[in-house]
């Protein structure tokens, strides 16, 4: 019995390994990826550690290993730098690959490569950064001993316009060999290429390049779980033939798309002499591309909103050398953003996240190196063949984009055209190319030329440039509704996905966005995620939900729209909850269940109903969560269910034992109460100081009405039913803004403001206090949270009790501590402040009230785009708040909701005037 299994376990093997010997080997003598690198020799000729042999390892670029100089593409200074990178890494081969050919590949070197193998060039010199080539070093091999192989690097190339299309951008440089190496071993008579085109009619062709003698090519479909499709076919092949073309129909095959991208595998086989003597696997999915011209962009027949951003391949730590792992986790965030589509800039990325993007379904496309300046057309030429044979079967791929902004060599678009069997549409990013206006940048109101009055079809390959905090999801709901609306509008690529930061070995491991240029993300450098992340979340959800007040009458009917291609709603799945806090803070009540999914076709609309409990209003709030086919969160939208002044009331206390006693002296009223001492300007109406049994409280000198008049005056005061009572004269000329304090025994202050907007245009409105922010701990309240919002990017928020520890970070910059605590917080009906030795509390009956914490710092901007507008003071209280720029426009070229607060004025509607109720709690009890 054991000689019987030894045999077995023999003959299974020598099975495995007759396999194997029919397939493509892949030996790497790098690692994969910034995860996994191998150690190899290194002399870097310039910058940091130059001029001494040492280690590196591999895949890299030298400048996150300590070595050269750090360089941007703005660094007019070192734009032709002469840095050069020598590598030495020896390897064994084994003696039976004698016969075989061996490739040395090389995924992707910055920028010049000259390779020896054994001392002798393994072939021409090979130059620009981003593309996939090999050399057949067969001949050059030992097979009997260890071989060398050495690398000479360029950073900067010897052709100018290999410089001009990638050594010159608005990113960093780097050097290096920065994606992997491998050897690849093949049979002398082997398959070279693969073009595949798979229908959504169930056509499928492919066209292989091979080399070698063979008599006959056969293919067999298989589905993801092995199960194999329709029958094989085949085509007989002479001995000098080096071109076959197959064919097959598939009967309804199940389509790839964002939404469902389901994968087949196409297996090749070479005949010689009747023997399989290579096999070959492709990833393939069936699915359309075409262009209708003034129409718009269909895939599998269905008119396409590409919902996308562009990308960087980049990590902190190791610059574009990434991972799979990386490519997960960048595609999987994107997809948790409700994109569906990428831009790949702006060059070709790594294989495995086109493989990415395959298996998780993202829309891609694929980028020809450029950035002002192009390629000549020799070199454009060989390195477009390049990236075509490296790519040109993902699924995920359906348009190709020649260059960036003028980085366009027109001679290619041709070579586009005949390299790619699927003929997928060539775009000009920045330009009106092929039907396709793709302008950078344009203002909303842009309605000249080719996009709202236009023809053409309208998809922006950059918008809403997201340098720091502005853009991305600042302005992008007015953008996007405008969008969706436009039956010409192809959707469009935001600017851009994370802040390319660079961990520097040479400022104590600090991370540098070069100023401005690079912190541009909707993430940062280590994917941490801004207030921008959860407004595009929301907004290019693919179930949209009208919106909706709660009130008393609700019966659990929600109004939603299928904003899908390709989904019905009732794949997808939903849930609800209520949810109740008490005066503290704390949850005390939750309840939820399940919704049934609607029958609701893609683009059209229809209705959810909630069954909710019938004492569903004594709760705070209700949340409704969408989920797509695969149970990813979608988004969940909040619906108050309690109007701030029914939590008001639960709070405020007005009764006490103590009467209030008052003092007037030349300029305050001076008020105690419940162990607390008031000072009140009796000229401005200004809380100039309170205290309590522990001292003085860092809140004062408020309130300050922005953007109006300060002009309460002719203040009197009255007690009325043990209250005191202090209230400003109205006086249309000088005095029409009133304001009015109300002490109460217990301690609460109440304070009522009724004032006009100073202009019919404002930046902002409301009620300004001082609170030093060194004596700022946290704050916590209950509202929209718990990122802060901008009037033009209100959306994405969750109604609940946040709370937020004291921080000082700034959007895209270190140290990417998110969510930030300075800024403007929507819906505010109470904030409990902790200060250095005091905690005190605000409470609001009104609707619609904005906690202000603090002024972010000031930010470079040479543009004068971003321009951040706050109030004076310290912490307001406001109606209106500002909205945010970007790099490229100011906050009202991004829309209505970007515009300025409009108010009425109160000499032609008096009856218009702004009134804001506070409630403050400073007893500490």
């Amino acid at each position: 019995m054991i000689r019987k299994k030894k045999s077995f376990f023999l003959a299974a093997l020598f099975f495995v390994n007759l396999s194997l010997a029919q397939e493509s080997q892949r030996v790497y003598l790098s690692g994969t990826g910034n995860d996994k690198q191998v150690e190899w020799e290194f002399y870097c000729t310039e910058g940091n550690n130059a001029r001494k042999w040492t280690k590196i390892p591999v895949p890299s670029n030298w400048e996150l290993e300590g070595f050269g100089r750090y360089n941007y593409g703005f660094d007019k200074a070192k734009k032709i730098s002469k840095e050069q990178g020598l590598y030495k890494h020896t390897f064994r081969v084994s003696p039976s690959w004698k016969n075989k050919q061996i490739n040395l590949v090389f995924e992707g070197v910055m920028t010049d490569a000259e390779v020896k193998i054994n001392g002798k060039l393994a072939g021409p010199i090979h130059q620009g950064a981003y593309y996939a080539f090999k050399y057949d070093i067969s001949k050059l091999l030992r097979y009997d001993k260890e071989n060398l192989l050495e690398v000479k690097v360029a950073k900067h190339s010897a052709d100018s316009s290999v410089n001009a299309a990638e050594r010159q951008g608005d990113f960093w440089l780097f050097g290096g060999i920065f994606r992997p190496v491998w050897l690849e071993i093949l049979p002398t008579v082997h398959i070279e290429r693969v073009s595949i085109d798979a229908q959504a009619s169930g056509d499928f062709k492919a066209k292989l390049l091979f080399h070698g003698k063979g008599n006959k090519i056969v293919c067999q479909i298989y589905s993801s779980d092995g199960k194999a499709i329709g029958q094989s076919f085949s085509q007989d092949i002479s001995p000098e033939q080096k071109e076959v073309n197959l064919q097959t129909t598939i009967a309804a095959p199940s389509l790839w798309s964002s939404e469902f991208p389901t994968l087949y595998e196409a297996v090749f086989e070479v005949y010689a002499k009747n023997k399989v003597v290579h096999r070959i696997k492709k990833r393939f999915g069936f699915r359309t591309v075409e262009v209708r011209a003034r129409d718009g962009i269909y895939v599998n027949g269905v008119k396409m909103k590409f919902k996308g951003v562009n990308r960087h391949s980049f990590w902190p730590t190791t610059g574009r050398t990434t991972s799979k792992q990386i490519s997960i986790q960048d595609v999987e965030l994107m997809k948790a953003m409700n994109m569906n589509a990428v831009r790949m800039s702006h060059y070709p990325p790594d294989d495995h996240f086109l493989d990415v993007c395959d298996s998780l379904g993202l829309f891609v496309m694929d980028e020809l190196a450029g950035w002002h300046g192009h390629y000549d057309t020799p070199i454009g030429t060989k390195l477009l063949k390049e990236m075509m044979m490296h790519d040109e079967n993902h699924p995920s791929i359906v348009i190709w984009a020649n260059g960036n902004e003028g980085g366009h060599n027109f001679d290619l678009d041709s070579i586009f055209l005949q390299e790619d069997m699927q003929k997928r549409p060539v775009i000009h990013p920045w330009q009106l190319f092929g039907g396709i206006e793709t302008q950078h940048y344009r203002e909303y109101n842009y309605g000249i030329g080719n996009y709202n009055n236009g023809r053409e079809i309208v998809m922006p390959t950059e918008f809403l440039h997201g340098m720091y905090d502005g853009g991305h999801g600042a302005g992008l709901e007015d953008y996007w509704e405008h969008m969706w609306a436009d039956p010409l509008s192809a959707g469009g690529f935001l600017w851009d996905f994370a802040d390319q930061g660079v961990v520097r070995k040479d400022k104590k491991d600090s991370i540098d966005t070069d100023g401005n240029h690079a912190a541009d993300g909707i993430v940062g450098p280590h994917r941490e995620k801004e207030g921008s992340f959860y407004a595009i979340k929301e907004i290019w959800s693919p179930i949209f939900l009208e919106r909706k007040e709660i009130t008393s009458t609700f019966n659990g009917l929600l109004r939603l729209e299928n904003r899908y291609a390709f989904t019905n709603l009732n794949q997808c799945s939903f849930t609800w909850k209520l949810k109740k806090w008490d005066i503290h803070g704390e949850a005390i009540d939750s309840l939820g269940g399940l919704v049934k999914a609607p029958d609701i076709k893609p683009f059209e609309k229809g209705n959810i109903q909630l069954d909710l409990p019938s004492n569903w209003n004594i709760f705070n709030v209700l949340y409704v969560t969408a989920y797509d086919p695969y149970r990813k969160e979608l988004f969940t939208w909040s619906f108050p269910t309690t109007r701030p002044k029914e939590i008001a009331e639960n709070f405020i206390q007005t009764d006490g034992n103590q009467a209030i006693q008052m003092e007037e002296t030349d300029s305050l009223y001076i008020i105690q109460t419940n162990d607390l001492t008031i000072h009140i300007n009796n000229r401005t109406g200004i809380l100039q100081k309170v205290s309590n049994g522990k001292g003085d409280i860092p809140f004062n000198n408020g309130p300050i009405l922005q953007q109006g008049e300060n002009n309460f005056g002719k203040f009197t005061y009255r007690k009325e039913n043990g209250h005191l009572i202090i209230n400003s004269s109205f006086d249309k000329k000088s005095s029409y803004n009133t304001l009015e304090w109300t002490i109460y025994p217990s301690g609460w202050i109440k304070l009522f403001v009724r004032y006009f907007p100073g202009d019919y245009f404002t930046d902002f409105v409301g009620l300004n206090f001082s609170s030093p922010k060194e004596q700022m701990l946290s704050v916590q309240y209950m509202g929209m949270g718990p990122y802060r919002v901008w009037k033009n990017r209100i959306k994405g928020q969750t109604f609940g009790v946040w709370t937020k520890a004291y921080n000082d970070s700034e959007t895209g910059e270190a140290p990417w501590l998110y969510p930030e605590f300075k800024g403007y917080h929507a819906n505010m009906y109470w904030s409990l402040f902790q200060t250095k030795g005091h905690s005190f509390k605000v409470v609001t009956p009104d609707e619609d009230v904005f906690l202000r914490l603090y002024t972010p710092a000031h930010k470079e901007d040479p543009w004068k785009n971003y321009d951040l507008v706050f109030p004076t003071g310290d912490i307001s209280f406001m109606q209106g708040i500002s909205g945010i720029g970007t790099k490229t426009q100011k906050r009202e070229n991004t829309g209505p909701m970007g515009m300025k607060n409009i108010f009425y004025d109160y000499e032609k509607d008096p009856t218009r005037a702004k009134e804001l109720t506070l409630y403050f709690d400073f007893t500490e009890k």
